[in-house]
């Protein structure tokens, strides 16, 4: 019985264990929560590390895990760990949401200093190749033309005479030439050089004596500025008033000026129809009476031919209805008939129309 029993109970709670258990996908979505818990708590701890071995002194810092390589130590910094928390259990106290806050902005400071500070030297570094990039092209172009010069103007002399004293002259001369082209470009350089010191001398007396006047100025002279800056707002808002009413001005000068053109159109549309009337001639009573008569005439004949063609309009609708009828009647007498009897039938029908 007790073995029955034994059995029954581990039944019971295999059943309860399988009722427990989640289902794959609620333990997927599970391991994915704590997996994105942890990432965050990690970068948390990696940040609050960081920001403690900032203040921290170098001699006084714990190991890191990764720093650990034996199990010994490990042991023994596992042990210390253990211990130092056993003893402080009740003295340690969490950071709370303020503190984390303000770390975290610190963090973001330093971490935005570290980067303009890249940025700069990046930029600096990046100006400074392009020096040189730009410093090696013009040598590489100077290279280059030397080189033309020197194959053009010796090479070919040398080769056409070999062992001359005409060839080894000129290589001399050559060499003197650029000698002589460098010390000029030194001496050029040398006095530009020169040049850029003094003004840099100059530029730096006009900065201190800025400083200086700078450092003189008092509060009686800021006060003075003050006053005068308010005289120049006043001027410049007087000013501004004066434009606005110089708009106003303009805008009623255009709208006269519009009135005037408009007046000065119609006058002289009138004067167009003035001169026409003054220049208009009646015509004679008989020649007038003549027009009228041929003019009434004309329109008699129009009404007359148009009744006309009203008529003629009229008798066509009748012959096509007339038309329409005898193709009607024509289409059905072929119809009923063959075609041999119309056309044996068609003589009688002359003769008698005939007669």
């Amino acid at each position: 019985m007790t073995d029955e029993e034994d059995s029954e109970t581990a039944v019971v709670e295999l059943q309860g264990g399988e009722e427990n258990e989640l289902p794959i996908i609620q333990l997927c979505e599970l391991v994915e929560e704590l997996s994105y818990g942890n990432s965050a708590l990690k970068t948390e701890t990696e940040m609050f590390e960081k920001y403690y071995n900032k203040l921290e002194p170098r001699d006084q810092r714990h190991p890191r895990l990764s720093e650990i390589t034996s199990g010994a130590e490990f042991a023994q910094f596992r042990g210390k760990h253990r211990s130092k928390s056993r003893i402080g259990m009740d003295h340690v106290i969490g950071l709370s949401c303020d503190q984390k806050c303000e770390l975290v902005q610190k963090e973001l400071e330093d971490m935005k200093d570290e980067i303009r500070h890249m940025r700069a030297n990046a930029e600096r570094d990046l100006q400074h190749h392009e020096a040189i990039i730009e410093e090696a092209e013009i040598r590489w172009t100077e290279v280059q033309r030397a080189v033309h010069e020197f194959k053009k103007d010796i090479l070919k002399t040398i080769s056409k005479k070999k062992g001359s004293i005409l060839a080894t002259q000129k290589v001399m001369k050559y060499i003197e030439d650029m000698n002589h082209r460098r010390d000029n470009m030194k001496d050029k350089l040398r006095l530009k050089n020169v040049s850029l010191k003094v003004q840099r001398k100059k530029m730096l007396l006009q900065l201190r004596q800025k400083e200086e006047v700078g450092e003189a100025l008092h509060d009686v002279d800021f006060q003075q500025l003050k006053i005068e800056n308010a005289q120049f707002l006043e001027t410049i808002e007087a000013k501004n008033q004066e434009l606005i009413q110089l708009k106003l001005a303009s805008g009623n000068t255009l709208q006269v000026l519009n009135a005037y053109k408009d007046r000065a159109k119609a006058e002289a549309l009138n004067k167009k129809l003035r001169k026409q009337l003054a220049e208009f001639r009646s015509p004679q009573v008989m020649l007038y009476v003549r027009e009228k008569i041929l003019n009434g005439d004309l329109e008699k004949t129009i009404k007359m031919w148009e009744r006309k063609v009203e008529i003629a309009e009229m008798s066509l609708k009748g012959y096509r209805k007339a038309w329409n009828k005898m193709k009607t009647t024509n289409e059905q007498l072929q119809a009923l008939c063959p075609p041999e009897e119309i056309a044996r039938g068609r003589p009688r029908l002359q003769t008698r129309v005939i007669h």
